[in-house]
């Protein structure tokens, strides 16, 4: 089958190009037009897809080629804008830049490749005029496959530096689509891991959304730029489908045994998977201020799984929803609510027991931490034997890991790619059955699986491997 969707991809030479600032711009613009737009990120970011998501109205979604496979790019786009006049996707750090040691893997490029789409390079003029046009150049013909179709200039001085600009850029062969000023009021806060998100800062990030959307509609040549989204290539594969990733997921393999001992009987592999209606099956995930990561597909792959996704908030109910069977707690910034989250002594004693019955808990990066006892001094969940704290080093990074041990989520020997991006230090790193095993590039092992327990810094997108919201959810069944 071919489907096509006018899309484009925002790009830029380097971080603080403003990217986000034209993408989520010309996102809302659209919209306001009454385009039905589907805001997509490439990479592993989650805040600025809150941004998306309230220019849009609709889910932000991520675009990784590393996580996800190269294969599965392209499907992902599809399902999310799936009923959309137009596509916007953000790209990431610098055009070319991708997962460290892998050529363009990831890469805003190489992404823009799979998804056939032209590019429209934001360049930051503010100390620059005529070598603006050698910058073009540059990217422009780096690689043949890529297709620029346009520039935005942003932080331009003046209507003089604006002329020198233009004129220089004609030597480039490369069209300006929009030329914009330094706006102030654009500006969004940022704190140790990026952009404040939406959810901590709502009524002033409406505005700023309001402010980026008169900017770019000002400032930029929309009608240019919905012709040159029309002119993105056909795409020749299936919207992804959760439903339909599961059932094509192998079943889960076998655990290794130990020396000595008999071998499995094939009699107790896993049945193929059936589809599901929900049965009341829930699943709570934390949500909220303090815990705001998480990919949409994980909420649609449990629901096709079989299971109810209630969320709830740490910071304000002090209960887990009626009913919980299992409890996913995703990435956030728990360290800016520690006092307010260990205040909520009824909902951490909830968890505890919730884990305590051996009930699945799946926890990642943020919920790492909320699991520990203590989080800064402040007493959390106490449900792993460990304490995590602030730190000044930012570890950051893509991963590629095996699981260590048996869990809720994956049987030993489970390859899966992850992505860690924290302030913080868990001590001890890891449990005597630790969750995964990975190389950055040195060798460790880090995480906590203990009874229906698995925590970890380690970020993973389960579109990769679906079968992990189907073992999360057969174990809520049985537990």
């Amino acid at each position: 089958m071919s489907t096509s969707v006018p899309r484009l991809v925002v790009a830029a030479p380097s971080s603080g190009s403003g990217k986000t600032t034209v993408a989520t711009g010309l996102m809302a613009a659209f919209t306001a037009r009454g385009l039905a737009v589907s805001p997509h990120k490439v990479g592993p970011d989650y805040i600025d897809p809150g941004y998306h998501a309230l220019a849009t109205g609709r889910v932000g979604r991520n675009l990784d080629a590393y996580l996800c496979g190269p294969e599965l790019v392209a499907p992902l786009f599809l399902h999310g804008a799936a009923g959309c006049d137009l596509a916007v996707v953000e790209g990431v750090m610098g055009m070319y830049d991708g997962a460290a040691g892998e050529g363009e893997l990831a890469s805003t490029a190489h992404v823009a490749k799979l998804l056939r789409a032209p590019v429209v390079l934001v360049v930051d003029a503010s100390s620059q005029s005529r070598s603006v046009a050698a910058l073009v150049h540059g990217f422009v013909s780096w690689d043949p496959e890529v297709r620029v179709g346009g520039v935005i200039l942003n932080k331009v001085a003046s209507d003089r530096h604006e002329e020198l600009l233009r004129e220089a850029l004609e030597s480039a062969g490369v069209p300006v689509l929009g030329v914009l000023r330094r706006v102030a009021q654009v500006d969004t806060p940022s704190r140790h891991l990026g952009l404040v998100p939406v959810a901590e800062r709502r009524a002033a990030a409406v505005e700023a959304v309001a402010a980026m959307a008169a900017q770019v509609s000002a400032g930029c040549d929309l009608e240019a730029l919905v012709g040159l989204a029309r002119s993105a290539g056909a795409l020749s594969c299936a919207a992804w489908d959760a439903a339909g990733a599961l059932a094509s997921s192998p079943p889960p393999p076998l655990p290794v045994p130990s020396p000595g001992a008999a071998p499995p009987d094939p009699r107790l592999r896993p049945e193929e998977p059936r589809p599901r209606t929900p049965d009341g099956l829930r699943v709570a995930v934390a949500g909220g201020s303090a815990f705001t990561f998480s990919y949409a597909e994980h909420a649609e792959l449990l629901t096709a799984a079989g299971a109810e996704v209630v969320p709830f908030d740490p910071l304000r109910d002090e209960r887990l929803p009626d009913g919980t069977r299992g409890l996913v707690i995703g990435g956030g910034f728990p360290e800016v609510y520690a006092s307010e989250l260990s205040a909520n002594e009824p909902l951490r004693k909830a968890v505890a027991a919730l884990a305590e019955s051996g009930a699945p808990v799946a926890a990642e990066c943020a919920g790492l931490l909320y699991l520990c006892r203590e989080l800064d001094g402040r007493p959390m969940c106490g449900v792993l034997d460990a304490d995590a704290r602030m730190s000044e080093r930012l570890t950051l990074g893509y991963r590629d890991a095996v699981a260590v041990s048996d869990s809720v989520l994956a049987v030993a020997g489970t390859r899966m790619r992850g992505h860690e991006f924290h302030r913080t230090v868990v001590e001890p790193g890891a449990g005597a059955a630790p969750a995964w095993g990975v190389r950055t590039p040195v060798r460790r092992v880090e995480g906590f699986v203990q009874r229906g327990v698995h925590a970890s810094y380690l970020h993973t997108h389960w579109a990769s491997e679906p079968g992990v919201a189907r073992r999360f959810v057969e174990r809520c069944r049985t537990s």
